[in-house]
């Protein structure tokens, strides 16, 4: 008989208010996925583990705040779990950037399994800093990081996703130091919240956590998709999801204004200019990072060939984008 897999918690980092906890994860069977992996065939058999999860299903679990705060959630048929609860006094746990601590567990043995980190696993939710003068809203591939959307049939996409690791994946040139400075504001320490929303599954969350953090990005709350149960609509096939969480973010923080970044790749351009023109006042400027392809090239310049509300930037480079930036005060000179 096989041995089962000891228990884990992976809890997403999130962003909320000071009377609103919010906070999303997943329990899991700890697959040892390991990271730095090398070599063809290991790299293929962690991709297969990260998409092939064994999940905990209808797990009770425990969020503690503090050491005094508890809350119950329980996991779905996916091994999902969102906590969502009106929570007063919140900002008294976070620490200078807006980040409160918190502590996930199982609320029961779960038949006797082995559970990993003494039951006690690690999350975070963001508040932003009443020091913040905006917030950045970026997307991940091909924004920051080299995924090869734009190529053809995609295979570029599966090969770097299959084949390559977390620990060899580079960022695009000078992107981190740039969303540092912006991070960072004008001052130099504002600590403007950084926010990754990308189309990619939760399935990549730990993948792109660590490439991140590898690469020394301003940490922040990460935001990907559910994959879609099979045979099943989408509940508005008209909207994206990541415009949804998008328009979130708005709602959720009305007084802050916005920087939208992502690339000309694929639906980040209708996606933005929507958005600003929902929200005049809260986009203060939106940057799309340039490919390789002329046609795309061509026909985000016509769609914002008449935009003047926002300042709109094809990024041709990091340089580029922070010479705007200084222009427009979002950075110091």
């Amino acid at each position: 008989m096989f041995k089962k897999d000891p228990l884990q918690i992976i809890a997403f980092q999130t962003y909320g208010k000071a009377n609103h906890l919010y906070l999303r994860g997943r329990a899991l069977e700890d697959e040892s996925i390991d990271l730095e992996q090398k070599g063809a065939f290991k790299l293929l058999f962690n991709a297969w583990k990260r998409f092939e999860t064994d999940e905990i299903k209808n797990a009770e679990l425990i969020i503690k705040v503090g050491n005094s705060k508890f809350f119950n959630t329980k996991t779905n048929e996916r091994g999902y779990f969102l906590l969502d609860e009106k929570v007063e006094n919140l900002s008294a746990f976070a620490n200078d950037e807006g980040w409160v601590n918190l502590e996930c567990s199982y609320k029961k043995d779960n038949s006797k399994r082995t559970i990993q980190s003494k039951n006690r696993f690690p999350a975070e939710m963001l508040i932003p800093s009443n020091k913040a003068s905006f917030g950045i809203i970026s997307d991940i591939d091909d924004t920051i990081l080299h995924t090869g959307i734009a190529s053809p049939l995609k295979w570029r996409v599966v090969f770097n996703t299959l084949l390559t690791s977390a620990g060899k994946r580079l960022p695009l040139e000078g992107a981190p130091e740039f969303y540092n400075l912006l991070h960072q504001g004008k001052s130099g320490n504002e600590a403007n919240p950084v926010f990754y929303v990308s189309h990619s599954p939760w399935n990549l969350y730990r993948y792109l956590e660590y490439f991140l953090k590898k690469h020394n990005f301003p940490k922040g709350p990460i935001i990907l998709r559910n994959f879609p149960k099979p045979f099943t609509r989408k509940s508005n096939p008209n909207i994206p999801q990541k415009q949804k969480e998008i328009l979130n973010l708005l709602k959720t923080y009305p007084n802050l204004k916005f920087i939208l970044i992502g690339d000309i790749g694929e639906h980040d351009p209708y996606i933005y200019l929507e958005i600003a023109e929902m929200y005049p006042e809260n986009i203060l400027a939106i940057y799309l990072r340039s490919v390789n392809h002329k046609a795309k090239i061509k026909r985000v310049k016509e769609l914002y060939k008449n935009y003047r509300t926002t300042p709109v930037l094809l990024v041709e480079s990091s340089e580029q984008a922070l010479q705007h930036a200084k222009k427009h005060g979002f950075i110091a000179s």
